[in-house]
Protein backbone atom coordinates (compact mmCIF):
# COMPACT_ATOMS: atom_id res chain seq x y z
CA UNK A 1 0.00 0.00 0.00
CA UNK A 2 1.33 3.42 -0.88
CA UNK A 3 1.02 5.75 2.07
CA UNK A 4 1.87 9.12 0.53
CA UNK A 5 0.84 11.09 -2.53
CA UNK A 6 2.66 9.80 -5.61
CA UNK A 7 5.33 12.32 -6.57
CA UNK A 8 8.31 12.42 -8.87
CA UNK A 9 10.45 9.34 -8.37
CA UNK A 10 13.39 9.84 -10.71
CA UNK A 11 16.00 7.27 -9.86
CA UNK A 12 13.56 4.99 -8.02
CA UNK A 13 14.06 1.26 -8.60
CA UNK A 14 11.71 -0.56 -10.95
CA UNK A 15 9.55 -2.41 -8.32
CA UNK A 16 8.87 0.81 -6.41
CA UNK A 17 8.09 2.67 -9.62
CA UNK A 18 5.70 -0.09 -10.75
CA UNK A 19 3.78 0.16 -7.48
CA UNK A 20 3.50 3.91 -7.88
CA UNK A 21 2.39 3.55 -11.48
CA UNK A 22 -0.20 0.96 -10.42
CA UNK A 23 -1.48 3.27 -7.69
CA UNK A 24 -2.08 5.97 -10.30
CA UNK A 25 -3.77 3.61 -12.76
CA UNK A 26 -6.15 2.34 -10.10
CA UNK A 27 -7.68 5.81 -10.00
CA UNK A 28 -10.67 5.50 -12.39
CA UNK A 29 -9.56 7.83 -15.19
CA UNK A 30 -7.56 7.90 -18.43
CA UNK A 31 -3.89 8.75 -17.88
CA UNK A 32 -1.99 10.33 -20.80
CA UNK A 33 1.49 8.88 -21.19
CA UNK A 34 3.08 12.31 -20.84
CA UNK A 35 1.33 12.93 -17.51
CA UNK A 36 2.39 9.52 -16.16
CA UNK A 37 5.97 10.20 -17.24
CA UNK A 38 5.91 13.56 -15.46
CA UNK A 39 4.40 12.09 -12.28
CA UNK A 40 6.96 9.29 -12.16
CA UNK A 41 9.93 11.37 -13.27
CA UNK A 42 10.83 9.05 -16.14
CA UNK A 43 10.62 9.04 -19.93
CA UNK A 44 7.50 8.08 -21.88
CA UNK A 45 9.44 5.12 -23.24
CA UNK A 46 10.01 3.91 -19.65
CA UNK A 47 6.31 4.31 -18.96
CA UNK A 48 5.50 2.09 -21.95
CA UNK A 49 7.93 -0.58 -20.71
CA UNK A 50 6.42 -0.41 -17.22
CA UNK A 51 2.92 -0.77 -18.67
CA UNK A 52 4.06 -3.93 -20.44
CA UNK A 53 5.48 -5.26 -17.14
CA UNK A 54 2.13 -4.69 -15.42
CA UNK A 55 0.35 -6.53 -18.22
CA UNK A 56 2.78 -9.45 -17.79
CA UNK A 57 1.79 -9.50 -14.09
CA UNK A 58 -1.89 -9.84 -15.02
CA UNK A 59 -3.06 -6.22 -14.78
CA UNK A 60 -5.35 -5.45 -17.75
CA UNK A 61 -4.10 -2.02 -18.89
CA UNK A 62 -5.83 -0.67 -22.00
CA UNK A 63 -4.11 1.89 -24.22
CA UNK A 64 -5.96 4.30 -26.50
CA UNK A 65 -4.40 6.38 -29.26
CA UNK A 66 -4.93 9.96 -30.34
CA UNK A 67 -4.48 13.40 -28.82
CA UNK A 68 -6.69 12.48 -25.84
CA UNK A 69 -5.46 8.89 -25.61
CA UNK A 70 -3.67 7.31 -22.72
CA UNK A 71 -3.75 4.36 -20.34
CA UNK A 72 -6.56 2.99 -18.21
CA UNK A 73 -6.84 -0.03 -15.91
CA UNK A 74 -9.92 -2.06 -16.92
CA UNK A 75 -11.74 -5.13 -15.65
CA UNK A 76 -10.06 -8.40 -16.61
CA UNK A 77 -10.71 -12.11 -16.24
CA UNK A 78 -9.03 -12.39 -12.84
CA UNK A 79 -8.73 -10.13 -9.81
CA UNK A 80 -5.16 -8.75 -9.61
CA UNK A 81 -3.72 -7.35 -6.36
CA UNK A 82 -4.86 -3.85 -5.44
CA UNK A 83 -2.68 -0.98 -4.29
CA UNK A 84 -4.38 1.21 -1.69
CA UNK A 85 -3.37 4.53 -0.20
CA UNK A 86 -3.76 5.19 3.54
CA UNK A 87 -7.27 6.65 3.34
CA UNK A 88 -8.55 3.84 1.12
CA UNK A 89 -7.10 1.13 3.34
CA UNK A 90 -8.60 2.68 6.48
CA UNK A 91 -12.01 3.10 4.82
CA UNK A 92 -12.13 -0.53 3.69
CA UNK A 93 -10.94 -1.86 7.05
CA UNK A 94 -13.52 0.21 8.97
CA UNK A 95 -16.30 -1.00 6.68
CA UNK A 96 -15.31 -4.64 7.00
CA UNK A 97 -14.93 -4.40 10.78
CA UNK A 98 -18.32 -2.75 11.12
CA UNK A 99 -20.01 -5.63 9.33
CA UNK A 100 -17.89 -8.45 10.71
CA UNK A 101 -19.32 -8.25 14.23
CA UNK A 102 -22.67 -9.60 13.02
CA UNK A 103 -23.44 -12.61 10.88
CA UNK A 104 -24.46 -10.66 7.79
CA UNK A 105 -25.66 -13.09 5.13
CA UNK A 106 -24.36 -13.43 1.61
CA UNK A 107 -20.69 -12.39 1.86
CA UNK A 108 -20.03 -12.84 5.56
CA UNK A 109 -17.20 -15.41 5.33
CA UNK A 110 -15.52 -13.66 2.42
CA UNK A 111 -15.68 -10.38 4.37
CA UNK A 112 -13.90 -11.92 7.34
CA UNK A 113 -11.21 -13.45 5.11
CA UNK A 114 -10.66 -10.09 3.41
CA UNK A 115 -10.48 -8.32 6.77
CA UNK A 116 -7.93 -10.84 8.05
CA UNK A 117 -5.73 -10.31 4.99
CA UNK A 118 -5.97 -6.54 5.17
CA UNK A 119 -5.26 -6.22 8.89
CA UNK A 120 -2.28 -8.54 8.54
CA UNK A 121 -0.47 -5.96 6.40
CA UNK A 122 -1.82 -2.71 7.88
CA UNK A 123 0.96 -0.57 9.42
CA UNK A 124 0.61 0.14 13.13
CA UNK A 125 -0.31 3.79 12.51
CA UNK A 126 -3.23 2.71 10.28
CA UNK A 127 -4.37 0.06 12.76
CA UNK A 128 -4.61 2.83 15.35
CA UNK A 129 -6.71 4.99 13.00
CA UNK A 130 -9.06 2.10 12.23
CA UNK A 131 -9.54 1.30 15.93
CA UNK A 132 -10.07 4.96 16.83
CA UNK A 133 -12.73 5.37 14.13
CA UNK A 134 -14.60 2.27 15.23
CA UNK A 135 -14.53 3.32 18.90
CA UNK A 136 -15.78 6.80 18.02
CA UNK A 137 -18.77 5.61 15.97
CA UNK A 138 -21.97 3.81 16.88
CA UNK A 139 -24.19 1.92 14.45
CA UNK A 140 -27.87 2.88 14.44
CA UNK A 141 -28.89 -0.63 13.41
CA UNK A 142 -27.44 -4.04 14.18
CA UNK A 143 -27.96 -7.65 13.25
CA UNK A 144 -30.32 -9.96 15.09
CA UNK A 145 -27.50 -12.04 16.57
CA UNK A 146 -24.87 -11.51 19.23
CA UNK A 147 -22.22 -8.89 18.55
CA UNK A 148 -18.66 -10.17 18.09
CA UNK A 149 -15.34 -8.35 18.18
CA UNK A 150 -13.87 -8.30 14.65
CA UNK A 151 -10.48 -9.23 16.10
CA UNK A 152 -11.94 -12.52 17.29
CA UNK A 153 -13.14 -13.40 13.79
CA UNK A 154 -9.92 -12.38 12.06
CA UNK A 155 -7.73 -14.37 14.47
CA UNK A 156 -9.90 -17.46 13.91
CA UNK A 157 -10.05 -16.99 10.15
CA UNK A 158 -6.28 -16.55 9.90
CA UNK A 159 -5.62 -19.64 12.03
CA UNK A 160 -7.99 -21.76 9.96
CA UNK A 161 -6.53 -20.53 6.67
CA UNK A 162 -2.97 -21.07 7.86
CA UNK A 163 -3.67 -24.49 9.46
CA UNK A 164 -2.45 -23.21 12.82
CA UNK A 165 -3.67 -24.51 16.17
CA UNK A 166 -5.94 -22.12 18.05
CA UNK A 167 -6.31 -21.75 21.81
CA UNK A 168 -9.16 -19.83 23.47
CA UNK A 169 -11.40 -19.55 26.51
CA UNK A 170 -14.94 -20.83 26.04
CA UNK A 171 -18.16 -20.35 27.98
CA UNK A 172 -20.68 -23.17 27.50
CA UNK A 173 -24.45 -22.66 27.44
CA UNK A 174 -24.72 -23.51 31.15
CA UNK A 175 -22.01 -20.98 32.04
CA UNK A 176 -19.17 -23.48 32.48
CA UNK A 177 -15.80 -21.96 31.60
CA UNK A 178 -13.01 -23.95 29.94
CA UNK A 179 -9.82 -23.56 27.93
CA UNK A 180 -9.76 -25.20 24.50
CA UNK A 181 -6.93 -26.18 22.19
CA UNK A 182 -8.25 -26.79 18.68
CA UNK A 183 -7.41 -27.33 15.05
CA UNK A 184 -9.76 -24.77 13.43
CA UNK A 185 -11.46 -25.97 10.27
CA UNK A 186 -13.96 -23.33 9.17
CA UNK A 187 -16.02 -20.35 10.33
CA UNK A 188 -19.72 -20.63 9.47
CA UNK A 189 -22.43 -17.98 9.61
CA UNK A 190 -26.03 -19.06 10.15
CA UNK A 191 -27.51 -15.62 9.53
CA UNK A 192 -27.74 -14.81 13.23
CA UNK A 193 -24.54 -16.21 14.72
CA UNK A 194 -21.00 -17.23 13.89
CA UNK A 195 -19.81 -20.77 14.66
CA UNK A 196 -16.34 -22.29 14.56
CA UNK A 197 -16.00 -25.89 13.40
CA UNK A 198 -12.81 -27.33 14.88
CA UNK A 199 -11.16 -30.53 16.09
CA UNK A 200 -10.80 -30.37 19.87
CA UNK A 201 -7.34 -31.72 20.75
CA UNK A 202 -8.06 -32.56 24.41
CA UNK A 203 -11.41 -34.23 23.68
CA UNK A 204 -10.10 -35.93 20.52
CA UNK A 205 -13.28 -35.14 18.59
CA UNK A 206 -14.91 -32.56 16.36
CA UNK A 207 -16.76 -29.71 18.07
CA UNK A 208 -18.73 -26.59 17.17
CA UNK A 209 -18.22 -23.39 19.15
CA UNK A 210 -20.43 -20.32 19.21
CA UNK A 211 -18.02 -17.50 18.49
CA UNK A 212 -19.85 -15.02 20.73
CA UNK A 213 -18.92 -17.32 23.66
CA UNK A 214 -15.23 -17.33 22.74
CA UNK A 215 -12.72 -15.02 24.41
CA UNK A 216 -8.97 -14.45 24.21
CA UNK A 217 -8.34 -16.49 21.04
CA UNK A 218 -4.75 -16.73 19.85
CA UNK A 219 -2.88 -18.81 17.32
CA UNK A 220 -0.20 -20.95 18.96
CA UNK A 221 2.14 -21.09 15.98
CA UNK A 222 1.93 -24.89 15.85
CA UNK A 223 0.95 -26.10 12.38
CA UNK A 224 -1.28 -29.09 11.71
CA UNK A 225 -2.33 -31.24 8.78
CA UNK A 226 -6.08 -30.69 8.26
CA UNK A 227 -8.26 -33.65 9.18
CA UNK A 228 -11.21 -34.82 7.13
CA UNK A 229 -14.49 -33.48 8.48
CA UNK A 230 -17.01 -36.35 8.99
CA UNK A 231 -19.79 -34.61 7.03
CA UNK A 232 -17.36 -33.16 4.50
CA UNK A 233 -19.10 -29.77 4.65
CA UNK A 234 -18.84 -27.34 7.57
CA UNK A 235 -22.34 -25.90 7.06
CA UNK A 236 -23.88 -29.38 7.10
CA UNK A 237 -21.90 -30.26 10.22
CA UNK A 238 -23.25 -27.15 11.96
CA UNK A 239 -26.77 -28.00 10.86
CA UNK A 240 -26.57 -31.50 12.31
CA UNK A 241 -24.94 -30.25 15.52
CA UNK A 242 -27.78 -27.79 16.04
CA UNK A 243 -30.33 -30.57 15.58
CA UNK A 244 -28.60 -32.72 18.19
CA UNK A 245 -28.30 -29.82 20.61
CA UNK A 246 -31.96 -28.82 20.65
CA UNK A 247 -34.83 -30.68 22.29
CA UNK A 248 -37.24 -29.98 19.45
CA UNK A 249 -36.76 -29.72 15.72
CA UNK A 250 -39.20 -29.00 12.92
CA UNK A 251 -39.63 -30.22 9.37
CA UNK A 252 -39.77 -27.03 7.31
CA UNK A 253 -41.76 -26.87 4.06
CA UNK A 254 -42.25 -23.46 2.43
CA UNK A 255 -43.15 -22.49 -1.14
CA UNK A 256 -41.99 -19.13 -2.53
CA UNK A 257 -43.35 -17.11 -5.45
CA UNK A 258 -39.83 -16.32 -6.64
CA UNK A 259 -36.97 -18.03 -8.52
CA UNK A 260 -34.77 -20.42 -6.54
CA UNK A 261 -31.70 -18.22 -7.04
CA UNK A 262 -33.53 -15.23 -5.55
CA UNK A 263 -34.58 -17.12 -2.41
CA UNK A 264 -31.23 -18.89 -1.95
CA UNK A 265 -29.44 -15.54 -1.88
CA UNK A 266 -31.75 -14.22 0.87
CA UNK A 267 -31.98 -17.12 3.31
CA UNK A 268 -29.27 -18.86 5.36
CA UNK A 269 -28.31 -22.27 4.00
CA UNK A 270 -28.90 -23.82 7.43
CA UNK A 271 -32.67 -23.65 6.84
CA UNK A 272 -32.51 -26.38 4.22
CA UNK A 273 -32.46 -26.93 0.46
CA UNK A 274 -34.18 -24.64 -2.03
CA UNK A 275 -35.51 -26.56 -5.04
CA UNK A 276 -36.88 -24.83 -8.18
CA UNK A 277 -40.47 -25.71 -9.11
CA UNK A 278 -40.53 -23.57 -12.24
CA UNK A 279 -38.99 -20.32 -13.43
CA UNK A 280 -40.89 -18.24 -10.85
CA UNK A 281 -41.51 -20.62 -7.95
CA UNK A 282 -39.39 -22.73 -5.60
CA UNK A 283 -39.71 -24.85 -2.49
CA UNK A 284 -37.65 -24.86 0.72
CA UNK A 285 -37.48 -28.06 2.75
CA UNK A 286 -35.29 -28.92 5.69
CA UNK A 287 -35.12 -29.71 9.39
CA UNK A 288 -34.57 -26.72 11.67
CA UNK A 289 -34.24 -26.11 15.39
CA UNK A 290 -34.53 -22.33 15.46
CA UNK A 291 -37.31 -20.61 17.35
CA UNK A 292 -40.61 -20.49 15.51
CA UNK A 293 -40.85 -16.73 16.01
CA UNK A 294 -37.44 -16.13 14.45
CA UNK A 295 -38.30 -18.39 11.50
CA UNK A 296 -41.48 -16.42 10.84
CA UNK A 297 -39.66 -13.10 10.84
CA UNK A 298 -36.79 -14.47 8.77
CA UNK A 299 -39.11 -15.76 6.07
CA UNK A 300 -41.06 -12.49 6.06
CA UNK A 301 -37.97 -10.43 5.21
CA UNK A 302 -37.05 -12.63 2.22
CA UNK A 303 -38.80 -9.97 0.10
CA UNK A 304 -41.21 -12.24 -1.78
CA UNK A 305 -44.58 -13.96 -1.25
CA UNK A 306 -44.49 -17.39 0.37
CA UNK A 307 -46.77 -20.11 1.72
CA UNK A 308 -45.90 -22.22 4.78
CA UNK A 309 -47.05 -25.84 4.63
CA UNK A 310 -45.14 -27.10 7.68
CA UNK A 311 -44.64 -27.10 10.56
CA UNK A 312 -48.08 -26.33 11.93
CA UNK A 313 -46.58 -24.14 14.65
CA UNK A 314 -44.97 -21.94 12.01
CA UNK A 315 -48.23 -21.69 10.04
CA UNK A 316 -49.99 -20.38 13.16
CA UNK A 317 -47.12 -18.03 14.00
CA UNK A 318 -47.05 -16.53 10.50
CA UNK A 319 -50.82 -16.01 10.60
CA UNK A 320 -50.62 -14.28 13.98
CA UNK A 321 -47.67 -12.17 12.88
CA UNK A 322 -49.49 -11.11 9.72
CA UNK A 323 -52.58 -10.11 11.68
CA UNK A 324 -50.46 -8.14 14.17
CA UNK A 325 -48.66 -6.29 11.38
CA UNK A 326 -51.96 -5.56 9.66
CA UNK A 327 -53.35 -4.05 12.85
CA UNK A 328 -50.20 -2.03 13.30
CA UNK A 329 -50.50 -0.57 9.79
CA UNK A 330 -54.20 0.35 10.08
CA UNK A 331 -55.00 4.01 10.86
CA UNK A 332 -56.33 4.55 14.40
CA UNK A 333 -60.05 5.06 14.85
CA UNK A 334 -61.02 8.73 15.01
CA UNK A 335 -61.07 9.95 18.56
CA UNK A 336 -59.26 6.87 19.94
CA UNK A 337 -55.73 7.42 18.72
CA UNK A 338 -53.04 9.68 20.13
CA UNK A 339 -53.13 13.40 19.39
CA UNK A 340 -51.36 13.75 16.02
CA UNK A 341 -50.38 17.38 16.70
CA UNK A 342 -46.68 17.93 17.44
CA UNK A 343 -45.58 18.38 20.99
CA UNK A 344 -45.87 21.97 22.15
CA UNK A 345 -48.32 22.95 19.37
Amino acid sequence: MSGDRVAGVAGADTPARLFQLLSLLQTPREWPGAELAERLGVSRRTVRRDIDRLRDLGYPVRASRGALGGYRLVAGKAMPPLVLDDEEAVAIAVGLRAGAGHAVEGVEEASVRALAKLEQVLPARLRHRVSALQIATTALTSGDGASIAPETLTVMASAAAGHERLRFAYRAGDGTQSRRLTEPYRLVSTGRRWYLVAFDIDREDWRTFRVDRVSDPFATGARFLPRELPQGDAAEYIRQSMRRGRHQSYALDVTFAAPAEFVTARLPSTLGTVEPLDANHCRLRGTVSDSIEWLAVRLAVADCDFTVSAPRELVDCVRELGARLTRASAPPARGNGPDPSPAGA
